[in-house]
């Protein structure tokens, strides 16, 4: 009787890119992209290079791979030939190599105005509001040392790191400028203390000093705790709890400044229903409800809002109703007992932008005015798009600084209704 054997398929060793040939292209750089590299003709063709500014001239490194099935052409500057104006030298010796801070080998003014022309540049592809004016970047408090939260890969030895987006090379950290200071603290504590995983999380409380470190750690070497299911952070005045698994913006500072931007801009009322859409742990909805007579949030994710019906302890007028934004808007009257149309609602999407049936239940709930704050421009436009053809009209929109020294940009856009 023949016994049939079945070989495991081998998995194609993946070529290293330090085992590659070394093609250089000496380039003029273009405008940039959505990924904050600078565009430039090469090979008939469109690639994004890498640590360079539009107007430059560079010799760059060409890397080819394929990624997602199909095959990549990227540049990364190799040296600069012609420099522009707005070069300035990193601050970091790791800027390059980790890529974590795209754009730190640009002059911070500089930096603001890309963002603005980035977030413009996205709603300019859409008729319906092609001549929006778009305000300059707000400035962050601080350039450096603003993140909360830090992901590491971890590697052989209990290395901590990040991985560069483009070649996956790993590189070893010691110190990021971007981290809060707490975050490098405990980041000289962990290095080469946490091979018991391959990630590993640190999250800070930049008001507070509250440390969240995961996953938890046995190694008796280690002197900080580790594993916290919360920690705490402060703003306006106000303790929130934040879960593990939570979302809580990076930028604690600047986070301050864009909950009130959107309480200037939707102009609040002592009579007004807020309804905070997509509201993780309730930020907007509990440091808004002075201003409002009720404020409803509605997010999915069950650990979220056990957050923040924490935070909202002793606040009467803050709700939560744990739903996905587009189930809860479409029969949000019923669900809250509404009998009237809310003032202002708060769109906070991930960076995916809203679903599309969360768009069709608000044009059909038909708030007074819409505050939509967005981290990232492509699907901010689209997602304005439908409401401006919807019966909206944009009056603001305000891109704000929450990630410096990367492309990355934040925007707040209040709408209005037109009828």
């Amino acid at each position: 009787m023949a016994v049939k054997v079945e070989l495991a398929r081998r998995r194609k060793k993946r070529t290293r890119f330090e085992d590659m040939p070394a093609e250089f292209a000496e380039l003029e750089l273009g405008n940039l992209t959505e990924l904050g590299d600078a565009a430039a003709e090469f090979e008939g063709g469109s690639i994004n290079v890498a640590g360079g500014i539009p107007g430059e001239r560079a010799l760059v490194r060409i890397y080819r791979y394929r990624r997602r099935r199909r095959d990549v052409v990227s540049g990364i500057v190799s040296r600069v030939i012609e420099p522009s104006p707005d070069r300035v030298a990193p601050k970091c010796g790791y800027c390059g190599p980790c890529s974590g801070c795209q754009w730190q080998h640009i002059a911070y003014p500089t930096q603001l105005e890309f963002k603005r022309e980035i977030v413009e540049g996205c709603l300019n592809r859409y008729d319906s509001h092609c001549d929006v004016n778009v305000l300059p970047t707000l400035p962050a408090p601080s350039e450096y040392y603003y993140r909360n939260h830090a992901r590491f890969t971890v590697r052989m030895g209990g290395q901590l790191g990040f991985s560069n987006r483009i070649t996956r090379r790993f590189v070893r950290i010691e110190h990021c400028m971007l981290m809060d200071p707490v975050i490098n603290g405990a980041l000289t504590e962990f290095q080469d203390k946490s091979g018991e995983t391959t990630n590993m999380s640190l999250r800070v409380g930049t008001n507070t000093g509250d440390l969240l470190a995961q996953p938890t750690f046995q190694n008796p070497d280690i002197s900080i705790p580790s594993g916290q299911t919360h920690y705490t952070e402060r703003m306006m005045g106000r303790d929130l709890r934040v879960a593990s698994p939570s979302f809580f913006q990076v930028n604690t500072l600047q986070a301050e400044n864009l909950v009130s931007l959107v309480r200037d801009g939707l102009e609040l009322a002592e009579s007004d229903v807020l309804v905070d859409a997509y509201a993780g742990v309730g930020v907007f909805a509990i440091l808004l409800s002075p201003y409002v007579a009720r404020s409803i949030a509605i997010e999915e994710s069950a650990s979220a809002v056990q957050d923040g019906k924490l935070n909202a302890d002793g606040l009467n007028s803050v709700e939560f109703v744990q739903l996905k934004t587009e189930e809860a808007l479409a029969d949000l009257r019923e669900i809250c007992g509404l009998d009237e149309t809310p003032g202002a609602v708060i769109l906070d999407p991930p960076r995916t932008g809203c679903h599309p049936q969360a768009i069709e239940s608000l044009l059909k709930l038909k708030p007074v005015k819409v505050a939509y704050v967005s981290c990232d421009p492509p699907s901010l436009a689209r997602d304005l798009d439908m409401l401006v053809k919807g019966g909206y009209e944009i009056n603001i929109v305000q891109p704000v600084d929450m990630f410096p020294q990367t492309y990355h940009v934040e925007s707040v856009t209040i709408l209005e209704s037109s009828s």
